[in-house]
């Protein structure tokens, strides 16, 4: 054998002009959709909510940065504004002011800040500052407002339990699905929008067009969402299919809700989620499973915002036993 010369220089080798503020910002566009249709259905109160909670999120990231850990600024890079208004989409738009502006020190100030800032925190800030409120204001945070359409003024909205919310109360006092099914929206509502819920459980479609728009992109990897949705879709279909009468179809569970939301633009968090596409699959079945699981047989109607916060737990140990195949280690090279 001869002896080669490998020269080895500092990663990174492959060089690309996408920055994490232009990641964030695609993230973004992708939401708007979605956004607009809430505004159709809630009207001024789903653009209040949000501008609230984006508004508080910067200048909650501003100060703590500046007067409190002095070090740099960064609320321009994207970050803050993407968890406001993800946090905004996790909320009634019906909620106080005060409260939005709790979540978002929660959201940034605990969940992000106090990690070390983007890049370091282990749960998705939005995410958290969503948990907290449910768990310190529950009777605030499910007072879900009923769809209006085109409500453009400030009134004292009518409240009511989400489409989750009426399967579970209804099965809880004895009502079959057919009872029940009167009571909710349709498939096609719950496709286009018009449903009861937090600013980013309305057009399931809009969702799945930013979601698909980030795929494209190259934002997220399919794996994610895909495997998720499939998960929750297999489990839920199998306990429908065995009884049609006691457990809603896997589709009301795909469109309502937050799954999709969840799915596309919070599982996929890149600092939250998992490096590979093995442990990308892991961490995607045990959001699904525990999502399921929380809506079959828990006390919530939802699961999907605990299901993420739960494997982001995980993530640094299937990082552990999944890594990326390392290159440019020693082999034993073989004598023939």
């Amino acid at each position: 054998m001869s002896n080669q010369t490998i020269i080895v220089s500092a990663s990174p080798h492959v060089h690309s002009d996408r920055t994490s503020k232009k990641l964030m910002y695609d993230v973004i566009i992708a939401l708007i959709p979605a956004f607009l249709v809430s505004i159709y259905v809630f009207g001024i109160s789903a653009l209040i909510v949000t501008s609230v909670a984006i508004t508080s999120c910067m200048v909650f990231e501003y100060v703590i940065q500046k007067y409190l850990f002095k070090t740099e600024v960064t609320i321009t890079d994207g970050s803050a504004l993407l968890t406001g208004i993800l946090l905004a989409f996790n909320l009634p738009s019906t909620l106080p002011i005060w409260m939005v502006i709790v979540g978002a020190l929660v959201a940034i100030g605990i969940a992000k800040l106090s990690f070390g800032g983007l890049g370091f925190n282990i749960f998705n800030p939005a995410l958290v500052g969503r948990v907290f409120l449910l768990v310190s204001f529950p009777v605030q945070m499910t007072m879900w407002p009923t769809a209006i359409e085109n409500n453009t003024t400030v009134v004292d909205a009518v409240t009511g339990a989400t489409s989750l919310g009426v399967i579970k109360e209804g099965l809880q006092y004895g009502e079959t699905m057919t009872e029940i099914s009167s009571k909710i929206p349709s498939t096609m509502d719950m496709l286009f929008g018009f449903t009861g819920g937090s600013l980013g459980e309305m057009s399931a479609l809009a969702l799945l067009l930013g979601g698909f728009y980030l795929i494209y992109r190259k934002v997220i990897s399919w794996h994610i969402p895909i495997i998720l949705l499939v998960t929750m879709a297999v489990i839920t279909g199998a306990f429908w299919s065995l009884d049609p009468e006691h457990y809603a179809n896997p589709l009301i569970h795909i469109l309502s809700g937050g799954a999709i939301l969840g799915a596309f633009y919070m599982a996929t968090d890149l600092v939250t989620s998992p490096m590979t596409k093995k442990g990308m699959v892991i961490f995607a079945i045990g959001i699904g499973l525990i999502t399921a699981l929380i809506r079959l047989f828990g006390a919530y109607p939802e699961g999907i915002s605990f299901a993420i916060i739960i494997m982001n737990a995980f993530v640094p140990l299937i990082n552990k036993y999944f890594k990326p195949r390392r290159f440019g280690t020693k082999i034993k090279a073989k004598i023939v």
